[in-house]
C-alpha cells in the first residue's frame, strides 16, 4: 500500500502543537521496542529515527531561518510566548526555548506575553531585542489578554511581521473553511484536498445541500434525523472541547441545543470509526488484550514542506487535552505489508507473560516522568506499540501537505478579496490584528489532523 486512506478532520493554522511531543514519544517508543525484542524477537525491522519523525528539528530550523532573513548573521533572541498559567506545565514550549538557546549566536527564552516590553520603540525582553516570536495561542486569546494586560509590545511585533504563525492565518483558521472546500467553490481546490475533506456546513437554521448535492430544507431537523452519521464541533474549539459525535453521544437534542446556545458550530459528516482505528496491546486487569483504539495522525508542515507527524490514540476525540494519548511512529523496513507487521508485533506482545509486560509499562511510565512528558491534564499516556508507516506513504503525505499549503494560500486570498465575508464570523478588532500581518506563504507551521489508515485498520468490522 503506497498511499493512505481517510480524511482530515480539521486543520490548525494558528498555533499547532505536538512538534516536540513526538520527539519524546519516539524516545520512549524506541526503548519499549528494544525491551520487547529482548523478551521475544519480533522479526520486524523498524526505523524510529527517520528525521521526519522528529518535527521539532524542522520547526526550529524554520524559526532560525526566519531570524536570519531579518537579521542576517547577527545575534538575537527568539522568544517563545505562551499564556502565563502554562509556562511551568507545557513541556514542549520549555524544550523549544532551551533548544533555541543552544544555537550559536542565538538565544531562546520562554515568557508570558506581558513580559515583552518596548525599549526605544524596539520590542524587547529584559532589555534584549527580540527578532522573532513564536506565539503559542491564537489571536482571539491575544485580543482577550490585550484587553486585560495591554500587550502593545506584542502587537507591535505583529505589525513588524515578527510573529509566527502570522496573525493573517487566523481568519482561515476556522473549521467553517471546510464548507468552502466542500461547497460550490470546491473546483478551485486540489482534487485530493476536496476528496479528503468531510462534508461540512456552518450550523444554524438554514437550507443547504448535503454531500450528494441534494436539498436540505432545514439543517437543524436534518441533523436531528441523521445524527448517527454526524459530528458537531465549535468553529474555533480546541482539545476536543464541546465536540459531540453521533452514536457516541446518543442524544441529538442535547448536542443540537448546545451547538445553538454556545459559540458558532459546524456540522460535519462523521468519518467511519473503523477506518481510523487499530488494535493495540493493552494490559487490563492483569490480562493482555488487543483493544480497539481510535488513532489520529497530525501532519505538520511549513513553507519548505513536511516537518513531520504527531501520532495520537485513545477514544473519541483523541485529543491529548481530552484524555487521549500519543503513539510512537516507526518506518517499516521489512519487505512485508503494514498489516502483516502490525499482526506480528501484536502477537509478540500477546505472547509474553503479563508480569513482563508490566515491567515494560513501568519503564514507559518512568521515562515519561523523567522527560517531564506532561500536558495540562498531567502525564501523557503512551501506546505500547508504534504506528507503522512506509517510506512510500511518507512521500504521499509530503505531496498531500504541499497541496494543503497551496489551498490554504488560496483561502487567504479569498478572504482578503471579500469572498468569504459570509463565512468568517470573527469580531472586528480581531480581524484588524489579522490584517496587521498578512500571511502570504511566509514562515508558519501548519497542521492537518488526519483520520487516516495506513493499512492496519481492523478487518472484522
Amino acid at each position: 500500500m503506497k498511499d493512505f486512506s481517510g480524511y482530515h478532520s480539521e486543520w490548525n493554522l494558528g498555533s499547532p502543537g505536538g512538534w516536540d511531543y513526538q520527539r519524546l514519544t519516539q524516545i520512549i517508543g524506541k526503548a519499549v521496542w528494544g525491551k520487547l525484542n529482548q523478551i521475544k524477537t519480533v522479526g520486524v525491522d523498524l526505523d524510529f529515527d527517520n528525521s521526519i519523525l522528529y518535527p521539532v528539528n524542522h520547526f526550529v530550523k524554520m524559526l532560525v531561518n526566519s531570524h536570519r532573513k531579518r537579521e542576517g548573521n547577527n545575534p538575537g533572541l527568539i522568544a517563545v510566548v505562551a499564556e502565563e498559567e502554562t509556562l511551568k506545565d507545557v513541556t514542549e514550549n520549555i524544550n523549544l526555548a532551551r533548544h533555541l538557546d543552544t544555537i550559536d549566536g542565538l538565544s531562546g527564552a520562554l515568557m508570558a506575553p506581558h513580559e515583552l516590553e518596548l525599549v526605544k520603540e524596539r520590542v524587547c525582553w529584559k532589555g534584549q531585542t527580540v527578532s522573532t516570536i513564536f506565539v503559542d495561542f491564537n489571536t482571539d486569546v491575544l485580543l482577550k489578554l490585550h484587553r486585560k494586560l495591554n500587550l502593545k509590545p506584542l502587537l507591535q511585533a505583529v505589525k513588524e511581521h515578527r510573529v509566527i504563525n502570522p496573525r493573517g492565518t487566523e481568519p482561515i483558521n476556522v473549521k467553517s473553511m471546510f464548507e468552502v472546500v466542500t461547497g460550490n467553490q470546491r473546483y478551485k481546490f486540489h482534487k485530493e484536498t476536496v476528496q479528503r475533506t468531510p462534508w461540512t456546513r456552518q450550523f444554524y437554521p438554514r437550507s443547504t445541500e448535503d454531500s450528494k448535492g441534494e436539498k436540505i430544507q432545514d439543517l437543524i431537523e436534518w441533523t436531528r434525523f441523521n445524527w448517527q452519521n454526524l459530528v458537531l464541533k465549535p468553529e474555533r474549539g480546541y482539545s476536543g472541547q464541546g465536540v459531540r459525535v453521533g452514536k457516541i453521544n446518543p442524544d441529538p437534542d442535547e448536542a443540537i441545543q448546545r451547538a445553538l446556545r454556545d459559540e458558532p458550530y459546524i456540522v460535519q459528516e462523521k468519518i467511519p470509526l473503523f477506518l481510523w482505528s487499530e488494535e493495540i496491546p493493552t494490559l487490563i486487569n492483569q490480562q493482555i488484550v488487543l483493544a480497539k483504539r481510535q488513532t489520529d495522525f497530525r501532519c505538520l508542515f511549513g513553507p519548505e514542506g513536511l516537518f513531520g507527524f504527531l501520532g495520537r490514540y485513545g477514544g473519541v476525540p483523541t485529543n491529548v487535552g481530552s484524555g487521549g494519548g500519543v503513539q510512537a511512529i516507526a518506518v517499516l523496513k521489512s519487505e512485508i505489508s503494514v498489516r502483516e507487521a502490525v499482526k506480528r508485533i501484536n502477537e509478540a506482545f500477546m505472547n509474553i507473560p503479563a508480569a513482563e509486560l508490566e515491567e515494560i509499562i513501568e519503564i514507559q511510565k518512568k521515562m515519561a516522568v523523567d522527560l517531564k512528558f506532561t500536558y495540562l491534564l498531567g502525564p501523557i499516556k503512551n501506546a505500547l506499540r508504534p504506528r507503522i508507516i512506509t517510506l512510500d506513504q511518507i512521500d504521499s503525505l509530503r505531496s498531500y501537505c504541499g497541496k494543503l499549503w497551496t489551498d490554504c494560500l488560496l483561502l487567504e486570498k479569498m478572504w482578503i478579496s471579500g469572498e468569504l465575508d459570509n463565512i468568517i464570523k470573527i469580531e472586528a478588532e480581531e480581524l484588524e490584528i489579522a490584517k496587521m500581518q498578512p500571511w502570504g506563504g511566509s514562515d508558519a507551521i501548519l497542521a492537518s489532523d488526519g483520520l487516516f489508515s495506513f493499512g492496519a485498520e481492523p478487518e472484522n468490522i
